[in-house]
């Protein structure tokens, strides 16, 4: 188990190192200068260009970064967004709002697409399956910033149900409600994901033999299902859990923008927008690493669920 935990660490440093170059050659051959300002003389575009090296190769630029980083700890310091500050401290400002979104709507997606999951497969082609499952077509293919605008408009705008966007300056209740659209946003997708994959096992594993010996000893079809069928199913399903943190992240990008959230990835297209190629990167770095994590952790579960994945690695 150690050489197979080593293999998967060293794979994702790799991989890492992978995505942090393409995205620094990227975000530095956009269009566009860093210092991209007519106000200033040419003379002090060229010194700060020279400072921070931008008038090299681009190989030597990467260089500098990376000695940065790997030995400093030095991410780069933000030009336009919050000029002076260093990129990594900007960035630690914004991830807990972005984290306690994202965990909020998946601790609410967990249990609902369990229940709707399981009575989808107990009333399988009944009229409850039927309606689960076009729910669970309609979450998976509109996009989570659709659902986003279209409760803003009618919850928030027209009925006053909700705060319009993320108020920072409330505090308990009404802070939580100013939550409440952009994590039911983002819970629809992942709360769908849960529902078709347990409502496929649970489908599957009550017709095996061990429920109809369970329904002989004179349990009902509900009693089987959760004292077996269940416990069965929630094992492929355990690394499906894993990776919908990372795609709840990735669709936070937008929601955060139509609810005005200061998390992450409203951070990241605004640093975009402003050319600060600096702050950029570091919010690419810290989405890459957040990803690999998540896959870590799903090849580490496969390996400590199926034995056989981790002896293969011999």
């Amino acid at each position: 188990m150690t050489r197979y935990i080593i293999e998967r660490i060293v794979a994702m440093l790799l991989t890492l190192f992978i995505i942090v170059t393409i995205a620094f050659c990227v975000v530095r051959l956009m269009p566009g200068s860093v210092y991209d300002n007519p106000e200033l003389p040419q003379k002090v575009l060229d010194a700060l260009e020279a400072r921070d090296h931008l008038n090299e190769p681009i190989i030597v630029q990467y260089g500098y970064f990376l000695k940065g980083v790997i030995l400093e700890g030095d991410w780069g310091t933000s030009i336009k967004v919050e000029p002076s500050v260093p990129a990594f401290d900007v960035l630690v400002k914004r991830i807990p709002i972005t984290l306690e979104v994202n965990v909020y709507s998946l601790l609410l997606s967990l249990p609902l697409g369990i229940v709707c999951g399981t009575l989808a497969a107990l009333k399988k082609n009944k009229l409850p399956d039927h309606i689960i499952s076009a729910m669970v077509v309609l979450f998976i293919s509109v996009p989570s910033f659709v659902f986003a605008s279209l409760m803003q408009y009618f919850l928030s705008f027209k009925l006053n149900l909700f705060p319009i966007v993320y108020e920072s300056s409330a505090v308990g209740w009404a802070r939580f409600s100013s939550m409440c659209l952009p994590i039911l946003a983002l819970a629809f997708g992942p709360i769908a994901t849960v529902t078709r994959y347990l409502r496929g096992e649970l489908v599957e594993t009550v017709n095996s033999e061990f429920m109809t010996l369970a329904k002989t000893k004179g349990l009902t079809q509900v009693q089987a299902t959760v004292r077996h069928a269940f416990r069965n199913s929630c094992l492929p399903l355990a690394n499906v859990i894993i990776p919908m943190f990372t795609n709840i992240l990735g669709g936070s990008l937008v929601v955060e923008q139509i609810f005005a959230i200061p998390g992450v990835g409203g951070l990241m297209v605004k640093s975009i927008n402003a050319n600060d190629h600096p702050l950029t990167i570091a919010i690419l770095i810290f989405y890459s690493l957040v990803s690999l994590l998540t896959i870590l952790l799903v090849d580490l579960s496969y390996g400590i669920i199926d034995p056989r994945i981790r002896l293969e690695g011999k």
